[in-house]
């Protein structure tokens, strides 16, 4: 094996160096993405998710199913340095079977966000890792068979 230097960019991802660690982003593939959807120029949005978003709103289906399931999968491997939008992409995901007006404005309004928050990446730290999880149990509190539930 030889050495090839230090990490610039694997499987899509930008590794860049920064005083704290390394930022992992996928600025170009996103850049790629608004161009694909034909949003390179679009006012950038806030948030990914309208807060009181409705997926049960009834409108007609979408002209081109294709192009919706095509950017919401390359949004879907956008979320590997950007968790920020995993939940929306998700929420997008459950309608690509039959994608309506309604699922594509709530896609637009994702690829609206990621227009200003293109910059945007995983930072990984020079710091140790302390992992912490709390669990909601219950020890003995089925007064019948006096199961612990978690």
């Amino acid at each position: 094996m030889r050495n090839l230097g230090s990490l610039h960019q694997f499987l899509g991802i930008t590794a860049e160096q920064t005083p704290s660690g390394l930022l992992l982003h996928q600025t170009k593939y996103a850049e790629s993405i608004l161009e694909r959807a034909g949003m390179t120029n679009c006012k950038p949005l806030a948030s990914p998710a309208h807060p009181k978003h409705n997926n049960s709103i009834e409108t007609k289906s979408f002209s081109n199913p294709t192009l919706y399931r095509q950017l919401v999968g390359a949004l879907q491997y956008l979320t590997l340095t950007r968790p920020d939008i995993a939940f929306a992409v998700n929420r997008a995901s459950q309608a690509m079977h039959n994608p309506t007006e309604h699922q594509f404005s709530v896609l637009k309004r994702i690829l609206r966000y990621i227009r200003g928050t293109i910059r945007h990446g995983l930072p990984l730290s020079d710091n140790s890792l302390t992992l912490t999880s709390y669990s909601d149990s219950d020890w003995a509190g089925d007064q019948q068979d006096r199961k612990s539930t978690t």
